[in-house]
């Protein structure tokens, strides 16, 4: 007896291409439902729910249109895939351009104060980049380097911050001295993670990093008497220029150098401070992974077991990551204090950990480069979409997918070698190797 459905016709690539966006539609339905077509407002009688379907039927709209259109295109079926959108060749010219881009990166970021179009809220937004640099490659070393996933690495942000304010306002100490004191306070804290975690990796080793940055927060918003609380600590002082303060005095920064008083020295000032700050912290971790400190981080990210038979002593190795991770993180939240001139629990979220993690996903783990690409990028981003407040984080999402599709590896995947055999001819005519480290 023949096979009732041996007739029966495949299945059309449009009607299968058609099911699943009307299935991604669905989906988005049900998310953009609660997320955009319900807001609340606050009003004089208290608050109240607003209805936007608009949009809700746009987002689903866009949804079902992109989906179909993927699936007829890059993704119908007997299309060949590959691994990336862009071929091998150009991928290594741009790693050699990127080697050009770099140097000419810095210099941009030193003149750009003195640009005459230049106005304060670039620079402004210059310090709040370089800030997130400057922590995005402080957790790469923890990350990108050994390979240990930290979702808590604001609380050494929130420790760095409270220690300088503290210790300036009960000690009277200045800034000059209280940076270096609240990176070794956040490294001891750093090592006081590790011990805990060391046989942990993975999901477990997030659990406890996660809950670590959540017990620091609660400390703080609870320790009322020391750390005022949730309601911070004001009035923490501003460094001052070798000595000199960047009032209106007449022993001020202008007086001194016979100029104009402006409230933006200040400002340039903060910002060339990071910027020191930022590449000091470059400079460190680019000579720490040529290091054999360096070269056991990245041995113990690729396989720990493999580490371990190789005689690496891999509790020394995660400690110090995580504490020159934890220091370089003292030092950014030490300036942070001292830029806002107050801080509160509500500055140490676990979004902030989430924004420097993921900065160090996209911009590529493990690439000095592209962690500083994907802080531009990022936090550039979200102060253009400042203005819309209700696409924000939706946008976020939707580039960080995006960018798992089109780079899993990062917006710069390769990196440069820490040990390398190079090919070198000898008197005699043969080829011999030598090791370059």
């Amino acid at each position: 007896m023949p096979d009732a459905h041996a007739g029966a016709a495949a299945p059309s690539v449009f009607a299968v291409a058609f099911k699943d966006a009307a299935l991604a539609a669905l989906v988005a339905l049900g998310l953009a439902a609660p997320m955009l077509g319900l807001v609340t407002v606050q009003t004089q009688s208290g608050i109240e729910l607003e209805q936007h379907w608009g949009r809700v039927a746009i987002a689903v709209a866009i949804v079902f249109a992109g989906r179909l259109l993927l699936n007829l295109t890059l993704w119908r079926p007997g299309r060949k895939k590959s691994l990336g959108y862009v071929p091998p060749k150009v991928e290594a010219r741009l790693a050699r351009f990127a080697k050009y881009l770099a140097p000419l990166a810095i210099l941009g970021a030193v003149v750009m104060p003195m640009l005459p179009f230049t106005e304060r809220y670039a620079i402004d937004l210059g310090i709040l980049v370089l800030t997130y640099v400057m922590l995005g490659w402080g957790l790469n070393i923890v990350v990108g380097l050994a390979g240990l996933l930290d979702l808590g690495y604001v609380a050494f942000y929130a420790v760095g911050a409270y220690s300088y304010a503290l210790l300036a306002q009960y000690f009277g100490l200045s800034f000059w001295v209280c940076l270096p004191l609240a990176g070794i306070l956040a490294a001891f804290w750093g090592v006081i993670l590790g011990f805990p975690v060391l046989r942990l990796r993975g999901d477990y080793l997030a659990i406890v990093t996660l809950a670590f940055g959540e017990i620091i927060r609660i400390v703080l918003l609870n320790w009322y008497w020391f750390t005022g609380g949730p309601n911070g600590i004001s009035g923490i002082p501003r460094p001052s220029f070798f000595g000199l303060d960047f009032d209106r005095g007449d022993d001020g920064f202008a007086a001194t150098f016979g100029l104009d008083y402006s409230p933006l020295h200040r400002i340039v000032f903060l910002y060339y401070l990071i910027l020191a700050l930022a590449l000091i912290t470059n400079f460190v971790t680019i000579r720490l992974r040529r290091l054999p400190i360096g070269r056991a981080w990245e041995a113990l990210r690729e396989d720990e077991i493999a580490c371990r038979s190789l005689g690496i002593n891999t509790v020394n190795t995660k400690l110090t990551a995580f504490a020159l991770g934890a220091m370089f993180a003292g030092f950014a939240g030490s300036f942070f204090a001292t830029r806002q001139g107050f801080i509160s629990p509500e500055s140490f979220v676990f979004m902030e950990s989430a924004l420097i993690l993921a900065i160090v996903v996209l911009g590529g783990m493990g690439s000095q480069f592209g962690v500083a690409v994907a802080a531009v990028v990022m936090i550039g981003g979200f102060e253009l979409f400042r203005e819309f407040s209700d696409y924000r984080m939706i946008t976020f999402g939707l580039v960080m997918v995006l960018i798992m599709i089109w780079r899993p590896r990062g917006l710069v995947s390769t990196r440069s070698p820490s040990v390398f055999l190079k090919e070198k001819k000898a008197i005699s005519g043969s080829l011999v190797q030598e090791g370059h480290g």
